[in-house]
């Protein structure tokens, strides 16, 4: 059983191999297609609703964090 899976699985491999390289290298066709450039894309449509968007986003980190606490507390 092992033997003629084994035998079966190598002819397998040696035709798979070998029948591609039998045709010829180019379609017959190739110089039948017509090639046209694609259109370009449209633009990406605004999700922000016209929203400003933030400038640079910072690092979160504690010195950055004390910074925008004390910009949001008010003055005494």
């Amino acid at each position: 059983m092992k033997k003629t899976l084994l035998t079966g699985l190598l002819a397998a491999a040696l035709l798979s191999f070998t029948l591609p390289s039998c045709g010829p290298s180019e379609p017959e066709s190739a110089d039948d297609i017509a090639t046209t450039p694609l259109p370009p894309l449209p633009a990406a449509p605004d999700t922000t609703k016209g929203a400003k968007q933030p400038e640079q986003y910072r690092e979160l980190n504690s010195v950055n964090a004390t910074e925008d606490i004390k910009k949001m507390q008010q003055q005494m």
